[in-house]
């Protein structure tokens, strides 16, 4: 299957009109016409990634996070985003990021972070616009019902069990008083994210990539802060993604994840 084929399909699965302003997704380097019969997916293209899809001889790296976020002067050997581009590109592997039009796309990150805590009656967190002619809103993060009340401690340990996570952090435990089912969940870094979760009256945001001032902030108006990580909540796009591709291709391609590793070390 040609590059060019596989990207449309991906396109309709996060179309590329759904990612923010600022953001770089996309085919970023590589051939579009392309045969491509061995995929390789990651969240990040660093450099473990990269050489493992080397040596694998994949044809295609797909990532989460672009490698290229900025507009690039120059592409040498001097810094890492450029020794990673010269490597992809001598060794002819394509390479494509879905970043935030797969944060927000209808059925992607977000929607799959909910369904594995098992919230219903979900809802967009912050709507971003209308695909499909204006007929599907689409936008970041989910608000939902749990399945049963729970204190702000037990969504913690809930969250910590369903995405299998060494650690989390909780902010602003003591803002909440007794159980609750109403919680809101955004993959990723979720700092911009409060005064949404604030505006839908969840009690509860499940998030990454907290710092003290947002987290203190979050609890003087009374909601609780799950960070559970950058990693912790989007490592599940390497499934998505790889289920996908098997529905789209069949045989036609073979697959490989990076494994998941957290960054992280709690000392």
């Amino acid at each position: 299957m040609k590059c060019e084929e596989l990207t449309v399909r991906l396109e309709r699965l996060a179309p590329l009109s759904c990612a923010c302003d600022w953001d770089n997704v996309g085919l970023l380097a590589g051939r579009s016409g392309k045969e491509v019969k061995k995929i390789f997916i990651a969240l990040d293209a660093t450099d473990e990634v990269i050489e493992e899809a080397v040596l694998w001889e994949a044809d295609m790296l797909i990532t989460h996070h672009p490698l290229i976020f900025k507009p690039l002067k120059q592409i040498n050997d001097k810094d890492f985003i450029g020794r990673r581009l010269i490597k992809l590109i001598r060794h002819d592997i394509a390479y494509y990021a879905m970043h935030t039009n797969f944060d927000a796309a209808p059925g992607c990150m977000a929607d799959t972070a909910a369904l594995r805590l098992g919230l219903t009656d979900m809802g967009i967190l912050e709507q971003e616009g209308l695909m499909d002619g204006g007929e599907t809103p689409y936008g970041i993060g989910k608000t939902g019902y749990l399945k049963e009340e729970m204190t702000v401690r037990e969504v913690a340990g809930l969250v910590k069990e369903r995405f299998k996570l060494p650690f989390l952090t909780l902010y602003g435990e003591e803002a909440i008083d007794g159980p609750l089912r109403f919680i809101g969940i955004s993959p990723g870094s979720g700092g911009s994210m409060i005064k949404a979760a604030l505006k839908a009256g969840v009690k509860v945001l499940v998030t990454g990539d907290i710092g003290h001032h947002n987290g203190i902030d979050a609890a003087a108006n009374g909601m609780a802060v799950i960070d559970a990580g950058h990693y912790g909540l989007e490592y599940l796009f390497l499934d998505f993604v790889e289920e996908y591709l098997r529905k789209e291709a069949g045989e036609a391609l073979e697959i490989r994840k990076a494994e998941v590793v957290f960054p992280e070390t709690l000392i």
